[in-house]
């Protein structure tokens, strides 16, 4: 996992962990998710309809948002 410098709003800007399969990092970047950050204003059930992304990936996201004091937003 890369951290960069800081974004506009002031936050971390925190990459994807490589962990959560082939496919479904495939499926976010398709999709424009590139941070944490961007993956947390998403609800669970948004980035489950992506193609390639499955409950193994949402639940290795929800540790690294865990991690990183975040969680999957409830909309």
């Amino acid at each position: 996992m890369t951290t960069h410098d800081q974004g506009d709003q002031g936050d971390v800007l925190i990459d994807i962990p490589t962990n959560i399969g082939r496919p479904a990092r495939g499926a976010l970047a398709a999709a424009g998710y590139t941070t944490l950050a961007q993956v947390a204003a998403t609800s669970e059930r948004e980035l489950l309809r992506l193609h390639g992304m499955g409950p193994k990936a949402i639940g290795r996201l929800r540790e690294a948002l865990a991690e990183h004091g975040l969680a999957f937003a409830e909309h």
